[in-house]
């Protein structure tokens, strides 16, 4: 059972990763193109901008849970390393307990906010609902509680392979 719960986080991590670096090319590639069209066509394009923003959105949230993982994330630990090794302990479960109600708050009123704004159009894009656009919430809040659930119960994924101490097939 925990080698499929382990496998299917790490499925789920990849295709937060994936969505998020596709996010970030695409990013990489309509921000010049609304420069060009701005600067060299004199006639700039009214999409890349909001755009890249809509993107810019997907990419953190997603990212943001792969972090969360990965435990790559911003975090202070100088109190919780200072602590003897049960409040230690017990503040790592306090710490996991306060993402998991963020998760859920994301999960809840994300879901309200998408449902809220579900027939409104995006004034750049009329084919999107402004709904569609605020999906990465409770999506991301779900994804995160998925890995919360997976730290408190199986604990968190090992680290990946120091580069350093890789073994060269050169």
């Amino acid at each position: 059972m925990t080698r499929l719960l382990r496998g299917a986080m790490n499925v789920l991590d990849a295709i937060c990763i994936t969505i998020a670096s596709i996010a970030l090319v695409t990013i990489a590639v309509i921000v010049p193109y609304g420069v060009f069209t701005r600067y060299a066509l004199n006639e700039g394009s009214a999409w890349p901008e909001p755009g890249a923003i809509l993107l810019t959105i997907l990419m953190t949230f997603l990212g943001s849970c792969t972090c969360y993982r990965g435990s790559v994330h911003m975090r202070v630990t100088i109190v919780r390393e200072a602590m003897p090794p049960l409040f230690r302990a017990l503040s790592g479960v306090a710490a996991e307990l306060v993402v998991a109600a963020l998760a859920l708050f994301m999960l809840v009123d994300g879901t309200g906010l998408v449902r809220a704004t579900w027939h409104e159009d995006v004034a750049s894009f009329p084919w999107l609902k402004v709904g569609v656009t605020y999906l990465p919430i409770p999506i991301s809040g779900a994804i995160l509680l998925l890995f919360v659930a997976e730290r408190l119960l199986i604990g968190p994924p090992a680290p990946p392979p120091d580069p350093a101490h890789a073994i060269s097939v050169d």
